[in-house]
């Protein structure tokens, strides 16, 4: 699964948004350019996806050598992963807690 499309699913599965060409239509008559949101990239970003995926409970640490490693459970699933980033460990958790394989093995 490419980033885009990762990206994509979590901000209409989890956002709530609709997905236009270019740009996420997020309401009230509003749109974001699709550059703007990327959760892989940008802390801020993966923690908006955090709160908003409204996780029952969820941990963060970072390794020795330097990963990030983290855990999340949403309505009972759990998400884990260990990335070389912050940012792409939160919402790759999250994107597995929910049922998505950000690797795209599946």
């Amino acid at each position: 699964m490419t980033t885009d499309m990762l990206t994509s699913l979590l901000a209409q599965r989890v956002l709530g948004w609709r997905v236009g060409p270019e740009r996420f239509l997020v309401g009230n008559r509003r749109w974001l350019p699709r550059w703007r949101f990327q959760p892989t990239e940008s802390v801020k970003d993966a923690y908006c996806l955090l709160e908003r995926a409204a996780p029952q409970e969820y941990s963060m640490d970072r390794a020795q050598d330097g990963r990030f490693w983290v855990k999340v459970r949403i309505a009972g699933a759990t998400g884990e992963a260990q990335e070389s980033t912050q940012a792409r460990a939160v919402t790759f958790a999250v994107a597995r807690a929910i049922g998505l394989d950000p690797e795209g093995r599946n």
